[in-house]
């Protein structure tokens, strides 16, 4: 089955020409100073580096010698902290611990990311992904094990009642709404429709609201009537009961039934080495390659930089593969670092301008 072509120009062909390159890089110069509202699930992403000494004589297991801690913003926190990196604003609404992990998390959220949406509970724990990576002097550090600590806390109706009030609050007046589901039970389909009639910045006819979005581990199916969700190509197997593999056309019914369950006026599919499928009511499906090389560091984090991208790019006015696109510069840029990362408006740009060169030059 062939890729269809989408409407912005049969971009795969001319991505290369002078008009569509300053078209995105105008539209990347846009992305500064929009007004994002993060609503979800915060993780504290914490990394422990160590040195391989030897193998234990206790166990099978490598004895490391301890190198250093590092706690990152995950999650929603993740998008966040991308949104900002990229210029946006940000007002996140989210729930922490009154913990050391919580206070670490939102110590490293950068001066974009308006922090007076978060509730500090003393109820509650800040769940933490410790990873422990270990590498020897002269091989590079890999990822050995992951802990998780607090993720499966029950949620009871004074923090869902708090929450949604920091919520609400956060949605006003912004550009554009991201909402982040890992599954704690904070983010319901229900508060997310009370976020979309909320959610409304100044200036929009009556009647018309801001843009939301929603990045959702297991509920995919149950949040309907938004602008746009970004699963990964496992959660659409895991929603709908099916497998897509390498094959195209179960990957277009797939798109396609995930857009006409869910009412969503878009649905992006990302697929790792695949690249991403765009599927939009009444418009062929749009199949974009990865940028940059397959030979990737890192994946940690990746889906959340993608949504920030998308939902950043569509509060500048960005059509869906525009932001489609852009989010894919964006995944492919980060999945070359390592931990919990982002990317800046700079790396965006030269990321346009060398897929432009290099389409040019193979067009020539």
């Amino acid at each position: 089955m062939r890729p269809a072509a989408g409407p912005d120009a049969i971009l795969n062909d001319v991505m290369g020409t002078v008009e569509v390159r300053d078209a995105y890089l105008a539209l990347v110069d846009r992305l500064a100073g929009r007004r994002v509202a993060v609503v979800g699930d915060v993780v504290a992403d914490e990394f422990v580096y160590g040195q391989v000494e030897r193998i234990s004589r206790e166990a099978p297991v490598l004895i490391l010698e301890y190198g250093s801690t590092e706690i990152l913003p995950g999650a929603a926190a993740n998008a966040a902290n991308n949104v900002a990196a990229l210029g946006g604003l940000v007002r996140l609404a989210a729930v922490v611990g009154a913990d050391d992990a919580g206070r670490s998390l939102l110590r490293a959220l950068p001066g974009g990311v308006n922090r007076r949406g978060v509730l500090r509970d003393p109820s509650r724990r800040t769940p933490v992904k410790t990873r422990i990576l270990a590498g020897g002097v002269h091989s590079a550090r890999q990822q050995i094990v992951r802990i998780d600590r607090g993720a499966r806390q029950s949620v009871d109706a004074r923090q869902r009642t708090a929450f949604a009030a920091r919520a609400l609050a956060a949605v006003r007046s912004c550009d554009a709404v991201l909402v982040s589901d890992y599954g704690s039970g904070l983010v319901t389909p229900a508060l997310v429709s009370r976020l979309r009639v909320a959610a409304r910045r100044p200036g929009l006819a009556r009647g018309l609201r801001s843009p939301v979005l929603v990045d959702t581990r297991h509920r995919l199916l149950s949040y309907r009537g938004l602008t746009m969700c970004a699963p990964n190509e496992s959660e659409v197997e895991q929603a709908l009961g099916m497998e897509i593999m390498d094959d195209r056309r179960a990957l277009e019914r797939a798109g396609r039934a995930v857009l006409s369950r869910t009412r969503m006026a878009a649905v992006l599919v990302t697929r790792g080495s695949g690249g991403m499928a765009l599927f939009e009511t009444g418009r062929p499906t749009v199949h974009i390659p990865i940028f940059g090389s397959d030979e990737i560091a890192d994946v940690t984090g990746a889906g959340d930089t993608v949504m920030a991208m998308v939902t950043l790019a569509v509060a500048a006015g960005a059509t869906f593969e525009q932001a489609a696109r852009l989010a894919n510069y964006a995944g492919g840029i980060v999945v070359m670092k390592r931990g919990t990362a982002t990317v800046s408006a700079a790396e965006l740009r030269q990321a346009v301008l060398t897929d432009s060169e290099s389409r040019g030059r193979a067009r020539g």
